[in-house]
């Protein structure tokens, strides 16, 4: 079950913001892991397709960024 809200949500809705108002105070590292984050379980990263056997049902799973920040 997925959480009502997560950190890559606030990160793709304030990121840019943030990353503007704090320009030059942020490490690459920083910035490479905001941006991981971001776009963590989405298609950017690509995905598969689960289905069951039995009833045919099947949804898509996006991959995960694997950065080791990442909640």
């Amino acid at each position: 079950m997925r959480a009502s809200l997560e950190v890559a949500d606030i990160f793709r809705s304030a990121g840019p913001a943030y990353r503007a108002a704090h320009a030059g105070h942020l490490s690459l590292g920083q910035l490479k892991a905001m941006t991981a984050i971001e776009n963590c379980r989405t298609a950017a990263l690509g995905g598969h397709v689960e289905a069951c056997d039995d009833c045919g049902h099947w949804r898509i799973a996006y991959n995960s960024c694997r950065n080791r920040h990442c909640p």
